[in-house]
């Protein structure tokens, strides 16, 4: 508004001027004086007509300032209705593995994110469990000490690198051994050497799964993200032969 009032001003002090030289036009001027006055008032023609066009202009941003204000308006409202409805757990779907599907051997955690949790206390083949994500108030009951730095985020991407790694387990475990290749066979083997009768009828990996089927790295970080696991009671340890079997619950 700060160029629109300086015309105004503009204009106003040209008008002065000219009305000035209007009270002088009764008297007897000489020919260049009324010339002058002749300049002015065009020069003030086009001033008037500088100020219509701007003041056009100002009216149409004006209006299209208000359509935007209306719009902000509805969206700040959309927003606050889904902040204040957010439900604290989304229902997952069930998934089912079908056993005569193909098994990949080396398969990485971002090969099986579109499968969905599932909690199931009992099994049957053709069946794998996987790991429910956790919800923002069990993360929040995580002792601050326990958590770190690891956000919401970082500990469900940690669940599902899980539930990829079980997932590509059991997909071999459940192959007849004739269909499996000599490494799937392998891998088969060390599979069942590692069962023990207390883990007979659950799903468990072991350090060594995680670091063939996904890229995660098992350090000292990752075994903190364990420890949530278990204070959010998604798995426990089970210990024998110098392995730690995680076991989902």
């Amino acid at each position: 508004m700060t160029e629109l009032e300086d015309l105004s001003q503009h204009i106003h002090d040209r008008l002065a001027s000219f009305q000035r030289m209007l009270d002088l036009s009764n008297l007897d001027l000489p020919q260049h004086k009324m010339k002058k006055l002749s300049q002015e008032l065009f020069a003030i023609e086009g001033l008037l007509e500088e100020s219509e066009k701007h003041v056009s202009r100002q009216r149409d941003q004006i209006q299209h300032l208000k359509i935007l204000e209306q719009s902000s308006i509805k969206y700040l409202e959309d927003l606050q209705h889904l902040q204040a409805n957010i439900p604290e757990h989304l229902p997952m779907k069930k998934s089912q593995v079908n056993i005569n599907e193909p098994v990949k051997t080396f398969t990485k955690a971002s090969d099986n994110q579109s499968q969905q949790p599932e909690k199931a206390k009992k099994t049957s083949k053709g069946f794998i469990k996987e790991m429910e994500i956790i919800t923002t108030p069990e993360y929040e009951s995580i002792p601050q000490y326990m958590k770190g730095r690891v956000s919401y985020d970082q500990l469900n991407a940690a669940v599902r690198c899980i539930n990829a790694t079980v997932s590509s387990k059991y997909k071999i475990v459940h192959q007849s051994m004739k269909t499996l290749n000599n490494h799937s066979r392998k891998l088969y083997q060390r599979f069942k050497e590692q069962e023990t009768k207390d883990t007979k009828g659950h799903f468990f990996i072991v350090e060594g799964d995680i670091r063939d089927f996904t890229d995660t790295k098992f350090d000292k970080r990752f075994q903190g993200i364990l420890s949530m696991l278990r204070h959010c009671q998604r798995l426990k340890e089970l210990r024998g032969g110098g392995i730690t079997r995680f076991v989902l619950l």
